[in-house]
């Protein structure tokens, strides 16, 4: 599995927000961003270019997706639009996204050489959505390879008492990273729109 430092989850996660000013202030949603990164797996030569190849490893990634909460019709959340705009952008529906994605981290056959999917979202993903339609946790669960997702704050109690979103990701296999440094910001960007 490819090690990312921490420099590259901020270069990430500051693109996620850049998505969260693009969505529209609305009292009864966060503006949050998300983006869909696929990191190759190490490469496998010679002993002595190990560490180089992980190095650049660690600092290069793919963007196969970006998402911000209102961009698709209806209520909808950024990890479900960076979602959705993948699969249709490969003329799949949502539910097939798997089958998408393990194409994306098994470019051959060999199973010990795969490469890492990790979905940066400024906000923790919801486990609860008050319209009834499926929350983000299940939709990343259900894509199956996205094995890690980093998160810019924890979600506020403002709609939901408690997110155990990040429990349920946990309890699925999906390892959950907070990177600090861009709270502030990010939840002054998720809260546009909302009375202060």
């Amino acid at each position: 599995m490819t090690t990312i430092p921490q420099s590259t989850h901020l270069h990430y996660l500051r693109l996620a927000l850049e998505q969260a000013r693009r969505s529209p202030p609305k009292p009864t949603n966060y503006c949050v961003g998300a983006v869909l990164v696929l990191f190759p797996a190490p490469a496998r030569i010679g002993k002595e270019h190990v560490q180089d190849a992980e190095e650049d490893a660690e600092t290069t990634g793919t963007m196969l997706s970006t998402g911000y909460t209102l961009e698709l019709e209806g209520n909808t959340h950024a990890e479900q639009c960076c979602l959705s705009k993948l699969a249709s952008a490969h003329n799949v529906d949502d539910d097939s996204i798997h089958e998408l994605l393990s194409s994306q981290i098994r470019p051959n056959s060999q199973a010990d050489n795969t490469n890492t999917l990790v979905l940066y979202t400024t906000m923790e993903p919801c486990i609860l959505r008050l319209s009834g339609a499926v929350p983000c946790v299940d939709r990343i669960i259900a894509a199956k390879y996205i094995r890690t997702v980093v998160c810019g704050v924890s979600e506020p109690d403002t709609f939901v008492e408690k997110n155990e979103g990040r429990a349920k990701l946990e309890a699925n296999g999906i390892e959950v990273v907070n990177v600090g440094g861009l709270e502030e910001e990010i939840l002054r960007v998720a809260r546009a729109g909302h009375d202060t």
